[in-house]
């Protein structure tokens, strides 16, 4: 049992025995699901910090900008909604972009880093492979904890190049058609 499972399964237990504590055998206590995980943060140290947190009140992510060089990933921006983050990183390299379809969500990002971001993978609910970068060094593959949950939003270090990222998961925004 992984470690997410263990937690889920502790807090599912503790709601029974309240139950049973406040005599509501066969009944259920009311329990938001939780939605939201981390993975991360993938990467070396250094960089200054950032966070689209706030920029996912804008929408799901419906685009997303690479920028790599031979070796790196040097920055990144994302498109949440109609409206762009500020770009992170360097200034070097090519910039690649891709949009996702109406509807579209990122569901898996695996990569690689030594020192710096050296690869990204986001793989969609559609079956797009979206890779950018070079395929060396230590791997990494982040899913969400929760079932029917997407790429929300990221987070991480970042100076001349992308030094490490960090991915938040949650539910897609039902209020967004259209995004």
């Amino acid at each position: 049992m992984d470690p997410g499972q263990a937690k889920a399964t502790h807090a599912f237990l503790a709601m029974e025995w309240i139950s049973r504590q406040r005599g509501l055998q066969g009944q259920r206590l009311r329990v938001q699901a939780r939605s939201s995980s981390y993975n991360g943060e993938y990467g070396g140290g250094g960089g200054e910090r950032f966070s689209h947190s706030g920029n996912q009140l804008e929408g799901p992510i419906t685009a997303l900008r690479i920028r790599v060089n031979r070796y790196y990933i040097v920055g990144l921006q994302v498109r949440y909604g109609k409206v762009w983050s500020d770009y992170v990183g360097g200034t070097q390299g090519d910039l690649e972009e891709i949009f996702l379809h109406p509807g579209e969500s990122v569901i898996q990002v695996s990569g690689k880093y030594k020192y710096y971001l050296r690869k990204l993978v986001f793989v969609t609910d559609k079956g797009r492979y979206l890779p950018f970068g070079k395929d060396t060094g230590t791997s990494f593959n982040a899913v969400p904890l929760y079932p029917n949950t997407v790429l929300r939003f990221i987070s991480g270090r970042a100076g001349s190049l992308i030094n490490a990222i960090g991915l938040h998961w949650d539910v897609y925004p039902s209020d967004c058609s259209s995004c």
